[in-house]
C-alpha cells in the first residue's frame, strides 16, 4: 500500500484530516483494488466513506450511534424524497449538527477516484477473463449489502421501540433451482463450478 503525501491537494484527503479519519486511505485503497479478494465500487466507497464522516459529526455532537441510525440518516439526506431528506436535516439539526456544513464535506465517487489515484497512485490490478467468478462476486456483493441494511434496519426499530429486539439473525442468499433434480444451488457456487451438481457430474468426460 502506498503512504499519505505530505500535500494534502484533493477534498478526500482534507476531509480525512479534518474528521480525523485514520486509517482511511488504506482501508479505501484495499477495497478499491480487491487487495482482499473483492473489489468495491467507487460510488459504494463514497457512501461509506460519507457515512464515516456523518458518524463522526454525530459524535462530535454528542449524539450517540444507537439513537441515530447512521446508514438510514444517510440515505433520508439524499433521498429523493423532500419530505424524508427535510426531516432528516430538521432533527440532525435540532442535535447541534451544522448540517450545510456536513454535506459540504460529503464526497462524489470521482472525488474518491482522484484520492485513490492522484494522492495514492493506487492502480487497479490487470482485468481476468474469469466472467463467472465477477458476476458471483457481485451477486454475493449485493447479498452482503442487503444483510448490512436489513440488520441495520432491526437495530434502528428496536432502538426506537417499534420492534421486540435486536437481535434476529439475518440470512439473505440467492439460490436458482434446478429444472432437472430440482435441487435449489446457491448461485456464486453455481456460477463458480459451472452448472448444478446432477448436471455436471452426468457430463461426459474426455476419457468417456
Amino acid at each position: 500500500m502506498t503512504t499519505e503525501p505530505n500535500r494534502i491537494n484533493t477534498k478526500v484527503a482534507r476531509v480525512v484530516q479534518k474528521y480525523a479519519l485514520d486509517g482511511m486511505g488504506e482501508k479505501l485503497e484495499a477495497a478499491w483494488t480487491g487487495e482482499a479478494g473483492e473489489r468495491t465500487s467507487l460510488r459504494d466507497l463514497a457512501d461509506e466513506f460519507n457515512e464515516a464522516v456523518l458518524e463522526v459529526a454525530l459524535s462530535q455532537a454528542g449524539i450517540s450511534s444507537l439513537s441515530v441510525d447512521v446508514s438510514s440518516t444517510y440515505e433520508a439526506l439524499h433521498s429523493d424524497s423532500s419530505s424524508s431528506s427535510t426531516r432528516a436535516r430538521r432533527r440532525l439539526e435540532r442535535e447541534g449538527v451544522d448540517v450545510d456544513d456536513l454535506s459540504d464535506d460529503f464526497v462524489t465517487h470521482q472525488a474518491i477516484h482522484t484520492y485513490l489515484t492522484k494522492e495514492r497512485d493506487a492502480t487497479l490490478p490487470p482485468a481476468t477473463d474469469d466472467v463467472a467468478n465477477k458476476k458471483a462476486d457481485t451477486i454475493e456483493k449485493l447479498q452482503g449489502r442487503v444483510s448490512a441494511v436489513t440488520e441495520s434496519a432491526i437495530s434502528s426499530l428496536a432502538n426506537a421501540g417499534d420492534l421486540d429486539k435486536a437481535t434476529y439473525e439475518v440470512l439473505v442468499d440467492v439460490r436458482a433451482v434446478c429444472p432437472d433434480c430440482g435441487t435449489a444451488v446457491l448461485i456464486g457456487e453455481l456460477f463458480r463450478q459451472g452448472g448444478c451438481d446432477c448436471t455436471i457430474e452426468s457430463k461426459p468426460t474426455k476419457d468417456d
